[in-house]
């Protein structure tokens, strides 16, 4: 059986994906606070889709391992929900993208378990660290931007 690694074009695309964190960043750091909600609700969106994608890992598994680990992979999308919630009903607290950074972070450990056990590809974190830190430290960064310069996310 040969080993499963990340390819070229998915780490080209996973950090593509980082462009719209700086964006969002580089906007509020200017004083466009409309581009808070895209700080907020991007990550929200990333942290939901790594759990589509554990869900995907979990689904190859025999049925023992596969409830556990499908079950592990709902509460990203859950987690997603209830910070999204907590971005609208604080008005649009920048420690709620503080926290949602720090949810990034905790999706850390899952990676590193997952390649461990030999469920996610052999490079699995050398693709998962970067993205998640730096999806992560962008969205605190928006958040610590708003909290100096206070505006609020826009939601409305």
């Amino acid at each position: 059986m040969t080993e499963t690694r990340v390819g070229r074009v998915a780490r080209l695309l996973g950090y593509a994906g980082l462009a719209p964190a700086v964006a969002s960043t580089a906007l509020v750091a200017a004083g466009e606070r409309a581009a808070a909600a895209i700080g907020a609700f991007y990550p929200l969106l990333i942290l939901s889709f790594l759990g589509g994608i554990w869900w995907g890992f979990g689904s190859r598994e025999a049925d023992r391992r596969q409830g556990a680990l499908v079950a592990v992979a709902v509460v990203p999308s859950l987690a997603a929900l209830a910070l999204g919630a907590g971005v609208v009903l604080s008005g649009g607290s920048p420690w709620s993208l503080v926290a949602i950074g720090v949810a990034l972070f905790l999706t850390l450990p899952v990676d590193r378990w997952l390649t461990i056990a030999g469920i996610a590809p052999a490079n699995w974190m050398q693709l998962r660290v970067p993205l998640s830190l730096g999806l992560g430290l962008l969205t605190i960064a928006t958040g610590v931007l708003l909290a100096v310069k206070p505006t609020g996310v826009v939601v409305s």
